[in-house]
């Protein structure tokens, strides 16, 4: 089975640039580049930044260092696999171990978040998606040429996470709320899910995937038709790095459009919770990856800077209303984020054990 052709719109997501902000915070600056972003929600869900702060050569060096990690052995990857941080689900997948829409993505990965030690109070009272991470030793660093591996991780989640803060300010003012809206309510400790994806280029034979690299047999139940299939994410802002293969389409209102890598920016989008919080007026957008054919491995980066776990986010207070608030019959899950009771932490348990279901009955 293949990957299914169609047609793709000549659009193009709009580019912001945000120095001004990061470097000055002048009230002007950030009500011009709200505009932008309130332009760029309403209308496509998706934009990229630019002048984003970001060193490029940290994003280069953690790209080199992540490219060695998924070129090892995959039994010396194994030895970080998920299973083993129970709770915390933290830690590396195989190729087609993670599904969306219960059909496999063409990806293998490493699932990070900030990183908390055993005396953390949310890790005391057991909370998931909360703990270590799995990192090699500085011995094992040193054995698989990974040396900074970790620390380049983390530094790279600290500085994408402040970002991630500045964004939200930049949101906030982009509904006419105060600045500090979010992260008074939600985000002042926010859940950060941080993914370093390979995807591997396939082989094709007779138009279908070979599954040699996962070890798998190839009969029908491993043949995959996308990297990542049609979806939505889950919180409020999606961070994301790609490097220079592409393959990312977003579902905008006039089709699905390509947003290309573009060398110093990242791209960023709108997740349920902003979408619920704002009544619609500002949508989570469907996106998926194609398939890898490059013949060169794909590296993506998202950081998902999500409500605190525990938070009950709500609709915004005099939100301006809009028609058909309720998409859940046109959306790719068919469900109705406007209308769900219970924590951000509910909601997400449901749906990441729906792309783990054999981790989430073992260790939830």
């Amino acid at each position: 089975m293949t990957n299914k052709i169609e047609n793709i719109t000549i659009e193009q997501l709009p580019i912001i640039d945000i120095e001004s902000h990061v470097n000055d915070k002048e009230e002007l600056n950030k009500k011009l580049i709200s505009k932008e972003i309130e332009n760029a929600c309403k209308n496509f869900g998706f934009f990229y930044i630019k002048g984003h702060g970001i060193d490029q050569e940290l994003i280069d060096r953690l790209e080199r260092l992540s490219k060695k990690f998924f070129s090892l052995d995959q039994s010396i990857k194994m030895k970080y696999r998920m299973e083993l941080a129970q709770r915390a689900w933290r830690g590396y997948f195989v190729v087609g171990g993670e599904l969306t829409s219960g059909l496999k993505d063409w990806k293998e990965g490493l699932y990070l978040g900030t990183e908390l030690n055993d005396d953390n109070p949310l890790v005391i009272a057991q909370t998931p998606l909360h703990g270590l991470n799995l990192f090699p030793t500085p011995e094992e660093e040193i054995e698989y040429d990974l040396v900074g591996f970790k620390d380049t991780i983390l530094t790279y989640i600290d500085k994408v996470t402040k970002l991630g803060h500045s964004l939200m300010e930049l949101i906030a003012i982009s509904l006419n709320l105060s600045a500090d809206y979010f992260s008074s309510r939600y985000t002042k400790d926010p859940l950060i899910l941080y993914r370093i994806f390979n995807y591997p280029s396939i082989v094709s034979i007779g138009g279908d995937v070979d599954n040699k690299t996962t070890g798998e047999s190839s009969d029908n139940d491993d043949k995959v038709e996308w990297g990542v299939g049609e979806h939505t994410d889950y919180g409020v802002l999606t961070i994301l790095y790609q490097d220079d293969v592409g393959g990312l389409q977003v579902h905008s209102k006039n089709g699905w459009i390509s947003a290309p890598p573009i060398k110093g920016t990242f791209v960023c989008n709108i997740g349920d919770m902003l979408d619920r919080m704002t009544g619609g007026l500002y949508r989570s957008t469907p996106h998926r990856v194609e398939l890898n054919r490059s013949g060169r491995d794909r590296i993506s980066f998202p950081l998902f800077f999500d409500p605190n776990f525990n938070s009950y986010p709500t609709e915004i207070e005099g939100i301006e209303q809009i028609e058909n608030k309720d998409d859940s019959s046109s959306r790719w899950d068919h469900f109705n984020i406007h209308s769900f009771k219970g924590s951000y932490g509910q909601y997400l348990l449901n749906k990441i054990g729906k792309v783990f279901p054999d981790l989430k009955n073992n260790v939830l």
